[in-house]
């Protein structure tokens, strides 16, 4: 598995360790990936995902995980955030017609 966030796409960054000499040497600097089951109140569910502890700060702040799938952009989502934010949006859209009639 890569060592990547599933809702913002935060992913290992390259630089170098710095000796007191000034001997320098490549390494990776990893996000702080957490497993985490996070509430759907539209789905009724939990949703499990490995998100960077920066972003559970981030998922909070706008809401709960339904209000920031819906405003997150797609191309920075994993595979698994797409589809649940595809049944969230099925249904908003079935709540939508259920209660316009």
């Amino acid at each position: 598995m890569t060592k990547k966030c599933d809702l913002t796409g935060k992913n290992s960054m390259t630089g170098n360790n710095v000796s007191h000499a000034n001997n320098k040497s490549k390494r990776k600097f990893f996000p702080n990936l957490q497993s985490v089951s996070l509430y759907s109140e539209k789905l009724e569910s939990k949703l499990s995902f490995k998100v960077a502890a920066s972003t559970l700060r981030t998922v909070e702040k706008s809401g709960g995980i339904d209000k920031f799938l819906l405003n997150s952009d797609a191309k920075k989502l994993s595979s698994l955030a797409k589809k649940y934010k595809k049944n969230i949006l099925k249904k908003l859209d079935f709540e939508k017609i259920k209660t316009s009639q």
